[in-house]
């Protein structure tokens, strides 16, 4: 431990000479020495004194802003790192260094042009973490497509919502991934993909779609995965050449899916300037720009968290990514932190809890790791406790964002005080403004006060795509995006999320939004009317619980509700709780107050 503190005094030296003058020599090797060294660096570290007076804090900065695309990045990786290891596939044992992954890139990225894809169309990717995936974030990124990120789990009906909404140009999918079989369920949308000539799908539900691309079988309509790279020459490398020129940083680039409490997903849309840009000073906070870093990634890719913190945090800052399984697995997580001698853990409180309760937790070598990032919810403190300890990840970091927001707009610094760690979700983020509202009247509120936190800055979405009345609705006239968190700050630029103002169940990572299920379960045609909360659960931090009023002489089971669902929506958005009520908890003016709701449903299923 001393020898890392150590290391890390000298190079915090290296990069900040104008701040200290300070050799290894008179570094005391202890953790509060270089904690109190690394206040003394300004603004671009801890905050060494406190300096708010209201809940209004800017990020100040003395690194700029990056102007480069995501391809940009990955030649620059390529040329500084190429021998080095950028990514391992434990599942696949796909293995390959910056220069082959660049290679591939540039491949696909032209076979993409030959097969007619054109800058600003839409590519969807519907799979879990392969190969293939992120080959085809950077792909699409290179050929100046936009990547539409849909959820693996996702069924007929959400996939066809989300196509349809961005219109969809392509699709790309592996076969099956658990029970999901991926073409067979696009067949029930679109039938026409079995008879059509590859490339030329027409398509009466998903007008907009041409191309289906299924990376490991070759299926009727579709192309397979070798005939995309074969289908590029070096005509079509060289077209990319120059496309890749032309490029703008502030081009969309990547659309998330985000559900509202309307009920129907919105498609938050990032550009290269949002994303390359937070995956940079997320990196720079956590020390990646002057350590090796082998970081494990059990996160998924189609969520921020995996394809900004950690693909994108691949080039940008050259570090390793260690991908231990398709979908999340504990145990094969912490066998590839042992195998692979990972140095960082990614991971949401979730998969955290799931590590730990593994039988035979204490027999993995696990003395590699030197920090980790926990985001996606909230933490219990416990957890943060238990991760640090029993894990031995003494730099663990707790993160905060949203999707609209690139995602990361708080983050701990890694050598930050327990009590911080425990009970914020960290300091502002560079080049970001955060504030703390009345939600009412939109009032800067004092330190330490409850309110709606919002937040300005370069990592804010520009839109929802296509969408202008919800985009009106979140991002003011003057750029605040509104979190709808309720949250707190102190003097020092800590924030300490209290609740949220909109009902999001978040279950072990995922966002679920009661409306979207209590529209499905409506279409039950016993059920007269149904209200979902989110409920405490030791492992998941939360679970969906339904309060169902059925129709007057109506019996049902929750068994049988939760049968209905299975299929219809994901796996995560089915209810664990099915209770049948006869009323529900009302204000005055007839709202239905689920705060009350869900402490009533806790107490009666013995939570």
């Amino acid at each position: 431990m001393a020898a890392r503190i150590l290391s890390k005094c000298y190079q915090y030296s290296e990069h900040f000479p104008a701040y200290l003058n300070f050799s290894p020599r008179n570094c005391k090797q202890t953790s509060t020495s270089f904690l109190a060294l690394s206040r003394a660096l300004h603004v671009d570290t801890v905050p060494p004194r406190p300096t708010l007076t209201t809940s209004y804090v800017h990020g100040t900065s003395n690194t700029a802003l990056l102007s480069k695309t995501m391809g940009q990045f990955l030649e620059y990786s390529a040329e500084k790192w190429g021998d080095r290891e950028a990514l391992f596939f434990v599942h696949e044992d796909i293995r390959k260094t910056f220069t082959e992954f660049k290679q591939d890139v540039d491949q696909v990225a032209a076979g993409f042009l030959a097969l007619g894809l054109k800058r600003g169309e839409r590519m969807g990717i519907w799979g879990p973490n392969i190969y293939e995936w992120i080959l085809f974030q950077f792909a699409t990124a290179q050929a100046g497509i936009i990547l539409v990120s849909v959820n693996p789990a996702y069924q007929v009906q959400e996939l066809e919502f989300a196509l349809r909404k961005v219109r969809c140009n392509g699709l790309a999918f592996p076969t099956q991934f658990k029970t999901q079989k991926y073409y067979e369920m696009l067949k029930q949308i679109c039938p026409e993909v079995e008879k059509a000539t590859p490339g030329d799908i027409k398509s009466s539900r998903l007008p907009d779609l041409r191309t289906v691309i299924v990376f490991d079988n070759k299926l009727p309509g579709t192309f397979q995965m070798s005939e995309v790279r074969q289908a590029a020459t070096n005509a079509h490398l060289e077209e990319l050449r120059i496309l890749s020129k032309k490029l703008n940083f502030d081009d969309p680039i990547n659309i998330q899916f985000t559900s509202g409490t309307t009920g129907s997903p919105k498609a938050a849309t990032l550009t290269h300037h949002n994303i390359v840009n937070n995956a940079y000073m997320v990196g720079l906070r956590m020390g990646y720009d002057w350590r090796k870093i082998r970081a494990c990634l059990p996160v998924p890719l189609y969520h921020c968290f995996g394809s900004v913190g950690g693909a994108l945090m691949m080039a940008v800052h050259g570090i390793s990514l260690v991908f231990p399984s398709p979908g999340y697995d504990g145990k094969a997580t912490l066998k590839a932190i042992e195998k692979e001698r990972c140095t960082f853990v990614y991971g949401t409180p979730t998969m955290y809890i799931d590590m730990l309760a593994q039988a035979a937790l204490h027999k993995f070598d696990l003395s590699s790791v030197q920090g980790g990032i926990v985001a996606g919810s909230i933490c219990p403190p416990e957890v943060v406790k238990k991760v640090m300890t029993e894990l031995e990840i003494n730099e663990l970091t707790i993160g905060y964002g949203t999707t609209e927001n690139s995602p990361v707009t708080f983050l701990c610094f890694p050598m930050d005080t327990l009590p911080r760690k425990l009970h914020t979700v960290g300091c502002v983020m560079n080049h970001t403004e955060a504030k703390v509202v009345d939600p009412q009247s939109g009032d800067i509120l004092p330190l330490h006060t409850s309110g709606e936190l919002l937040i300005r800055g370069y990592c804010v979405m520009p839109e929802y795509w296509d969408d202008p009345e919800k985009t009106k609705d979140c991002i003011s006239n003057t750029g605040w995006y509104k979190t709808g968190d309720i949250a707190s700050l102190d003097e020092y630029g800590y924030c300490k999320i209290d609740g949220r103002i909109k009902d999001m169940i978040i279950r072990g990572g995922e966002n679920i939004y009661p409306a979207e299920i209590e529209q499905f379960l409506h279409t039950h045609p016993k059920i007269h009317e149904a209200q979902v909360v989110g409920v405490k659960d030791q492992r998941m931090v939360e679970e969906v619980c339904a309060c169902i009023k059925l129709k007057e002489g109506e019996q049902a089971s929750a068994e049988e509700i939760k049968a209905f669902c299975k299929g219809q929506i994901s796996h995560f958005k089915i209810p664990r709780y099915v209770m049948f009520v006869q009323d529900y908890p009302l204000t005055v003016s007839g709202k239905i107050k689920k705060n009350i709701l869900r402490e009533i449903m806790e107490k009666e299923i013995g939570l």
